[in-house]
């Protein structure tokens, strides 16, 4: 019994490991992204923000950061 839960913590915790989610970003257009085994955040951020000229609402800034690993959830 003690190894099955030290197995199932040890999964659980290895599950987590590999989701982040943004939700204390420096301005409000940087809430609410989601990355499973994504790129840093904020240098993910800057090369999309590069590449479609910085307007994070368009369907090329998010294919971008997608093409990265975040997803941003609907508000």
């Amino acid at each position: 019994m003690k190894r099955l839960i030290v197995l199932a913590a040890v999964s659980a915790s290895l599950m987590a490991s590999a989701c982040v989610t943004v939700i204390d970003a420096d301005g409000d257009d940087d809430f609410g992204w989601h990355g499973q085994n994504a790129q840093p955040f904020d240098g993910a951020r800057d090369d999309c923000r590069a590449r479609t000229g910085r307007n994070q609402h368009s369907d090329a800034f998010v294919a971008c950061m997608a093409e990265k690993g975040w997803t941003r959830s609907d508000r």
